[in-house]
This record gives C-alpha cells, sequence and structure tokens, in this order.
C-alpha cells in the first residue's frame, strides 16, 4: 500500500508493521467486520418478522395455527443453537439441490442418496460450481442469515408473544366498546402498545445476537473470528510460517475492543429508545417520564 514497502530487506519497526498491516490478506480481516456488521443488519429485522410472525400464530384462535405457532417457539428454543447452526444448514442446503435435482436433470432413475454420500447432478447444484465466487459467498451469507432469523425469529416469538399478553385487557376492551373492529385494535392499540413491553426482551436478544456472529465459522464464512486465529498464528493454515510468533492474543483482544464498543453503543441506542417508547405508557417508565414532565 506504502511505497516504502517496494523493498521488504528495507523495513523494520513501524515501518514494517504497517506494511505487514495493509496486506491484502489483512484487508481481508478489515472486511469481514462488515461482513458481521451486514450480518446484524439483515438479520435483525428478518428475525422480528419471523418472530412477530410466530407471536401472531402462536396467539390466534385458530387451533391448528396456534399449534403450529407455539411449536415453532417450543422446537427452536429447546434445542441447542449450534444444533441448527450445524444441522439445518445441511438439510437446507440438500433440500435446496433435491427439489432442483427434480426438475433440471435427466436421469432421475438414480437415487440421491448413495450410502451416506449425497449426489446430485451438476446442473442441480446450489451455487453452479461455474459460477463466480461472489454468488458462492451471497449464498452462503443468504443461508447464514435464513438461519440466524430462524433460530432468534423463535425467541423473538416468545418475548412478542408474552409484550401481547402483557397489554392491559381493558385497553383492548375500551377499543372495542368504541366500535372497533379486532384488526383494528390489534393494529391500532395493542402493537402500539406492545413495543415497551417487548423492548427489555428484544434488546437482550440483540445483544446475544451480536455474541452469536463468531457461529458464522460454522457456516463456512471467513469472519472475523476465523481471520482472527488464521493472521495471529504462527503459520498459516497451509503451514507456511508467518514472520512473527503467535500473535492471536493481540488479534483477539482487537475483536474483545470491537465486540465491547459495539455492545455499548447499542446499550445508548436502546435505552434511548426505551424511553421515547414509554412516553405515555401505563409502565414504570412512562409515569417517571411523566412525574419528571417530560
Amino acid at each position: 500500500m506504502f511505497e516504502y514497502c517496494a523493498d521488504p530487506s528495507q523495513l523494520s519497526g513501524l515501518t514494517w508493521l504497517s506494511c505487514y498491516l495493509t496486506t491484502g490478506t489483512h484487508f481481508n480481516f478489515y472486511w469481514s467486520f462488515l461482513t458481521v456488521l451486514m450480518l446484524l443488519a439483515v438479520t435483525a429485522p428478518v428475525a422480528l418478522a419471523f418472530g412477530f410472525g410466530g407471536a401472531m400464530a402462536a396467539r390466534s384462535p385458530l387451533l391448528p395455527v396456534s399449534w403450529i405457532g407455539k411449536g415453532y417457539i417450543a422446537a427452536v428454543r429447546g434445542v441447542p443453537d449450534i444444533v441448527y447452526f450445524l444441522f439445518f444448514v445441511i438439510a437446507l442446503d440438500q433440500g435446496i439441490e433435491w427439489t432442483k435435482h427434480l426438475f433440471v436433470c435427466d436421469d432421475l432413475a438414480q437415487p440421491v442418496w448413495n450410502g451416506t454420500e449425497f449426489r446430485v447432478c451438476p446442473a442441480a447444484k446450489v451455487p453452479l460450481a461455474t459460477s463466480a465466487a461472489i454468488w458462492h459467498s451471497a449464498y452462503a451469507f443468504g443461508t447464514a442469515v435464513f438461519t440466524f432469523a430462524l433460530v432468534f425469529g423463535a425467541f423473538a416469538a416468545n418475548v412478542l408473544y408474552g409484550a401481547m399478553q402483557a397489554v392491559p385487557r381493558a385497553q383492548l376492551e375500551t377499543a372495542e366498546a368504541y366500535g372497533m373492529t379486532p384488526r383494528q385494535v390489534f393494529r391500532r392499540v395493542l402493537v402500539p402498545q406492545m413495543w415497551v413491553y417487548a423492548l427489555p426482551g428484544l434488546s437482550n436478544l440483540w445483544l446475544i445476537l451480536i455474541k452469536a456472529t463468531p457461529l458464522l465459522f460454522l457456516l463456512g464464512i471467513q469472519d472475523i473470528v476465523y481471520w482472527a486465529r488464521e493472521l495471529g498464528s504462527a503459520k498459516t493454515s497451509g503451514n507456511n510460517p508467518y514472520p512473527h510468533g503467535d500473535w492471536r492474543v493481540f488479534y483477539f483482544l482487537g475483536l474483545l475492543v470491537f465486540y465491547l464498543a459495539f455492545t455499548r453503543v447499542s446499550e445508548v441506542f436502546l435505552a434511548r429508545l426505551t424511553r421515547r417508547l414509554s412516553h405515555g405508557q401505563a409502565t414504570l417508565g412512562g409515569e417517571q417520564l411523566r412525574k419528571a414532565g417530560t
């Protein structure tokens, strides 16, 4: 990156370090921070949508729909997250390829399962082997988003379901007495008021989601943990020596600072959001704001 980096034999001290930290491999490490932030930015609203749908299904008056919603919440919350990240991604990938196999492959007489090996024709691979690298990365990222959203959506559904139950029934009955339809009561009374009850749980869920991002490594994505371990080791994954010793403590210390700083920013933002949503609400926070005259 710098002109003086052209001759490594003349480098030492801070000049050597500046050249080393601006190599192409290190830029992959820096880019992985953006990958984590992109994952959080996309996964959070998708997981919230999953959770909202699950909560609505769980409180549905139709018994089969309610069973589906409560079953989704119980099934995901009752199984360790790592099981979904290891099993579900494989099952989803094979399910997509098997479905595509039925439509694009000519020889359907051969089973896709040969013992413990899963085989489909080359045209059914997702993405295709001939596809550009960006499509492989996009597919892996999309799979990661869906898996994260599925898992954390179940926790969000449980939080939102409890928040809906916490809204005072008297307010819903008052809205009904004014002639509002059930849809209007849900949209204009229940949903706006439930957020103040749901936000503490959703805040904790957001912080847990931040801590769970290192699981990207299990999904085959080269995230910040992967690069910190790779660049901090004394040797590369190909067993070639780095020009330094074991520096993993320094790289992981950088990750520690990143996660703590991001968590602190999240806490400040969530505290302000809670304060704003508490205005006019019949909650402890809303009562404190009323007494303070704000």
